[in-house]
């Protein structure tokens, strides 16, 4: 069967693709930017790549006339804390004019429970995408998700933070909400089962795993599964705007993020019937299995995709391919360099800069910076990296964002999404047996000059000091 994925550079759609690839389908995926698309040469090569913004006016035969089921999976909720629903609407119109120029006989689509006449922002713009959806050329099959729990996961790693870093917390009343989580890998299985099945067609169907729980009972639970206890204390003074402070300063969200989660976290979300479920003969994990699955991929560095390294997560939304080109005039840098004997293992260790690693040289320092990061608004270093020794084009990698990584060029190159007076760059490059380290800052005014030379005394000891542990580790 033909599939088209869009939004197949995103957490579901990369947990999906694979699955789809080992069912034998034949996938063309669409991707705003394919210079972000993280998939490995062979799975490349096994697929049909096409750039398509679906916000941007419809091309023409852009997408292959023979389509026959497409999977919609493009969501914009952390886009922005306002206009994300005019973003969706807009995605799903364009999406049902290109989908006039195929073939197409089936569409599925990923949404979110709706079971309360007053839905949150997040949910009402996903059933807004519903109805649009529903007057496409093509039979439209709704899969409503509860909570989606795995491996880098936004729900997951929210509550792995929390639970992690918090044994004893302050929380909001919205931690009493009811919610019916389901593993990632149950998703999996409904966004597969459903694939031309003519008794899904024009239908909405709840999924989700076995349990009703609260926010507070997900956080006990995982406390419980991890083998810690936690001490939760519920107040009912915090408003939604505080509550959003809470959760960014204290996890890895972005503040955007963390404004729309709060607003859907007050609205009860629990399955009104199991008829997919018996349909398919589907029976889903327990949220406690979830976990325990996550933890397994997480152990075994097989987490294919995380929220984290979508755009979102970080400063700019729009790609970063006009910040490819490292600015030679107007900027200020710190040019480093090192003879070196083994290319290839210092190769490995410029790889594995960043999360768990660290930066090489005066992590503490490194640290703090991020803290100051995250109190002025940035993304701070809790996003880390999603594998400890890939990695990808657009990858989130703490408060930078990888812009290219080409193993065989020996060459990296990071763009800083931390707070900043200007525009920052960090390079690594091998070249002849000597190590390249350049960092490249292009101030913006006064501020960002004496920004640079404040920071000048820290610089000799930092980016000295993180050469040669570079050159001469053996992480």
């Amino acid at each position: 069967m033909k599939i088209l994925l869009t939004g197949a550079n995103g957490y579901i759609g990369m947990r999906l693709l694979p699955q789809l690839l080992e069912d034998g389908h034949e996938v063309v995926c669409t991707v705003r930017d394919e210079a972000r698309f993280s998939i490995t040469e062979e799975m490349r090569a096994e697929i049909e790549v096409l750039e398509v913004d679906f916000l941007k006016e419809v091309e023409p035969k852009k997408i292959p006339n023979d389509i026959e089921v497409a999977y919609f999976l493009i969501h914009s909720m952390s886009a922005s804390t306002g206009d994300f629903s005019e973003m969706e609407a807009k995605t799903a119109r364009n999406f049902n004019k290109y989908m006039s120029q195929t073939q197409v006989k089936q569409v599925v689509y990923l949404s979110g429970i709706v079971n309360e006449d007053k839905l949150s922002k997040h949910l009402q713009s996903r059933k807004n995408v519903e109805n649009i959806l529903y007057k496409g050329p093509f039979a439209l099959t709704v899969l409503r998700a509860g909570i989606i729990v795995g491996s880098g996961s936004s729900s997951f790693e929210i509550i792995r933070d929390l639970c992690e870093k918090l044994p004893v917390m302050i929380t909001p009343k919205w931690v009493l909400t009811k919610t019916q989580p389901i593993a990632i890998r149950d998703i999996i299985a409904f966004l597969t089962g459903v694939l031309g099945n003519e008794a899904t067609y024009n239908d909405s169907f709840d999924i989700a795993g076995p349990d009703v729980l609260s926010y507070k009972d997900m956080l006990e639970q995982y406390a419980e599964v991890r083998g810690f206890k936690n001490y939760i204390y519920t107040v009912p003074v915090m408003t939604p705007k505080l509550s959003s402070y809470w959760l960014y300063f204290v996890t890895s969200t972005s503040y955007k993020l963390a404004m729309n989660l709060v607003d859907s976290m007050k609205i009860e979300v629990i399955a009104k019937d199991q008829r997919l479920q018996e349909l398919l003969q589907i029976k889903p994990h327990t949220y406690k299995q979830a976990i325990d699955l996550a933890f397994k991929k997480i152990e075994q560095n097989l987490v294919i995709s995380s929220w984290k390294d979508s755009m979102v997560s970080g400063r700019f939304k729009k790609g970063l391919e006009k910040y490819i080109q490292v600015p030679q005039y107007g900027v200020l840098t710190d040019k480093q360099k090192l003879k070196i004997k083994d290319a290839d293992r210092v190769l490995e260790n410029v790889w594995k800069i960043g999360g768990e690693t660290g930066w090489y040289y005066g992590n503490w320092l490194w640290k703090i910076r991020g803290l100051l990061d995250k109190f002025f608004g940035g993304v701070g270093l809790r996003r880390g990296r999603t594998h400890p020794d890939k990695l990808f084009a657009g990858d989130s990698l703490d408060f930078w964002r990888v812009l290219l990584a080409d193993k065989e060029d020996k060459r990296l190159l990071l763009f800083a999404e931390m707070k900043l007076p200007g525009e920052a760059w960090l390079e690594f490059k091998i070249e002849n047996s000597i190590l390249y380290q350049t960092a490249t800052f292009r101030p913006r005014g006064l501020r960002g000059r004496l920004y640079w030379y404040s920071l000048l005394p820290f610089h000799y000891f930092i980016f000295g000091g993180m050469i040669r542990n570079i050159a001469n580790s053996k992480v």
